[in-house]
């Protein structure tokens, strides 16, 4: 079993019944700590060989308590260390073997690849536009259309931020109900919004002299956007009279 670092997956998986759990149950246990994890980015993370769930004789995806701490500790090296997966199954790959391993950042780009190197102050990882369209199945005419509305956006260097895969996903997802690019406007608009909120609030303690204080507003702009998240995710379902599994 994963020895994790500090985070509350573990115990919650721990806490759970010590059968197979559905992936709706595994989504319900990882969001306490993952708000914006999604059903979308557990299959994601299957598909790249990060968890292997049993299969029950109909297909349905089983994930024992240790599948769930290892995608615990998935996310917690994506969120804190800005991994890429393939780093990421590597560390996973030789703590298995029971090897100590630092924990690199991403830092620049060469060749389009990410340049893993020591920082006192993480970057994002980023991927390329193919490898973004592998990773989200999707077609180039997709991205496009999506790019115009807005829903997705280049960084300067024409790279993504890895969290892309996830946006474009859950767009492609919700096409498959009929909702359409241009619909999701509204809620770019208002993610936008919601980014502008957080960040007025933080922009003081990124301007401030101590460095200390400046890294404390990474902190709190996580702590933040986990907020306004659950928030967002309340009010929808308010507004709908429903509750999510």
């Amino acid at each position: 079993m994963l020895q994790t670092p500090s985070g509350g997956v573990g115990h919650g998986a721990a806490a759970a019944d010590s059968g197979l759990m559905s992936i709706g149950t595994v989504l319900n246990v990882l969001r306490d700590e993952f708000p914006e994890v999604t059903i979308s980015k557990i299959r994601f993370l299957e598909s790249e060989g990060l968890v292997e769930p049993q299969r029950t004789p109909s297909g349905y995806r089983k994930f024992t308590a240790d599948d769930v701490e290892r995608l615990g500790h998935v996310l917690r090296m994506q969120r804190d260390h800005y991994l890429p997966l393939k780093v990421i199954r590597e560390h996973l790959d030789a703590m298995e073997r029971g090897e100590a391993v630092h924990l690199p950042t991403v830092g620049r780009q060469r060749d389009g690849e990410p340049v893993l190197e020591p920082s006192d102050a993480p970057t994002a990882a980023r991927i390329g536009r193919a490898e973004l369209l592998a990773a989200a199945v999707i077609e180039e005419r997709d991205l496009q259309e999506w790019e115009s509305y807005g829903l997705i956006a280049p960084l300067p260097d024409g790279a993504y931020d890895a969290e892309t895969v996830t946006v474009a996903s859950l767009i492609a997802e919700l096409g498959r109900f009929g909702i359409e690019p241009r619909h999701l406007r509204v809620m770019k608009a208002a993610a936008d919004r919601e980014a502008g909120l957080v960040d007025q609030v933080v922009a003081p303690l990124r301007r401030h002299r101590n460095p200390q204080t400046r890294t404390h507003a990474e902190a709190r702009t996580r702590e933040l956007a986990g907020l306004t998240v659950k928030l967002h995710a309340a009010l929808v379902q308010t507004a709908l009279g429903v509750r999510l599994p």
